[in-house]
């Protein structure tokens, strides 16, 4: 199951999740691109957002407008659907209108094979080859992995630091894919001191010791969390894929 949690109001970009993707809400682009993978459930706060998804023939779910993650939105639908503890839910950010959606599948297959092996894995996400000018935004996220291609420590900060000047970055693209049970365990885990600082929920896992497997993608897309990145997504794209 993929599930998009859409929260209306946003300290940077006001009402985002709905400005326009070549005439669409931006929630609605970003459902039609995963759309053909598994069933889509938009998770929101909003019943403007809720009309608006039924609208264009989605189920969306109304939750608390005290969350302080999407992940903890995702979180409460996946309760209230009564979903079994190994169903796999994808949480896919609502301000990623442009994402491919082989990426999703990725996901979805790595997650399957730690099913299947039994891996004592936690949650997967990935990350694609960033320039060193790209790096430097704290708007996009680094992540640095060990030999396992677990996830070490994410951060908005250049990491590592590049002594010889000639290395490539890894950006983390937030899709996230837990188990319904993991799911639920890292919503129960204490708000950890890294993630208070660097604002970034998935620093939470890391710190309680919790496997996050990644994947290296190639991808084009990337979130918006300004107007600026709107005006470029738009300029780059043109038209949905």
């Amino acid at each position: 199951m993929i599930i998009i949690p859409a929260r209306l109001a946003s300290n940077r970009f006001p009402r985002k999740v709905l400005a326009n993707i070549n005439g669409l809400p931006m929630v609605i682009a970003t459902a039609n691109q995963v759309k053909e993978l598994d069933e889509v459930i938009i998770a929101t706060d909003s019943k403007e957002i809720i009309s608006i998804a039924n609208s264009y023939g989605y189920k969306a779910i109304i939750t608390s407008d005290s969350h302080k993650s999407g992940t903890d939105r995702v979180n409460e639908v996946a309760t209230k659907l009564n979903l079994k503890d190994d169903e796999i839910i994808i949480n896919v950010q609502a301000d990623e209108p442009f994402i491919e959606p082989y990426i999703i599948q990725k996901v979805i297959n790595r997650l399957k094979t730690a099913q299947k092996n039994k891996e004592n894995i936690f949650m997967v996400s990935c990350y694609k080859i960033i320039s060193n000018e790209e790096a430097n935004d704290p708007n996009l996220v680094k992540v640095i992995t060990n030999y396992s291609n677990n996830a070490i420590y994410f951060s908005r900060s250049k990491i590592p630091y590049d002594r010889e000047k000639h290395l490539k970055y890894f950006g983390h693209i937030g899709i996230y894919g837990f188990t319904k049970k993991s799911l639920q365990e890292f919503c129960t885990l204490p708000k950890s001191p890294l993630e208070d600082i660097e604002k970034l929920e998935q620093l939470r896992a890391i710190y309680f010791d919790k496997k996050i497997a990644m994947i290296e993608v190639k991808s084009k897309s990337y979130g918006i969390d300004t107007k600026e990145d709107l005006k470029k997504v738009l300029k780059e794209f043109g038209k949905l894929r």
